[in-house]
């Protein structure tokens, strides 16, 4: 498997999806994700490696359809909160205190 930069895998939920998700709306496309986030919760407490891949792979799948419902560019988004560092102590790695 080839790498892949999160706007090109946004791009390609867009291809595939985004003729069904921009009818769905954000309000579906939401409902469908926070499913498939329980399904990764149920995933996670059974410990099953091929469930738990399957279940990362389609919240990241439904994440990327949002956020192309909304018009966000998720690498953008990313980056500018991020930029290599904790976006509150401004670090790498991390020294937040919790």
């Amino acid at each position: 498997m080839g790498t892949m930069l999160i706007r090109e895998f946004q791009d390609l939920m867009r291809r595939i999806y985004f003729h069904r998700d921009s009818k769905r709306g954000a309000t579906g496309t939401f409902n469908w994700l926070v499913e498939e986030i329980e399904e990764l919760e149920v995933a996670i407490k059974e410990g099953d490696r091929k469930a738990l891949e399957e279940e990362f792979a389609d919240v990241l799948a439904w994440l990327a359809s949002l956020a192309n419902v909304v018009n966000i560019d998720l690498e953008d988004a990313a980056m500018k909160k991020y930029d290599n560092k904790c976006p509150k102590c401004r670090k790498m790695p991390c020294n937040c205190s919790f």
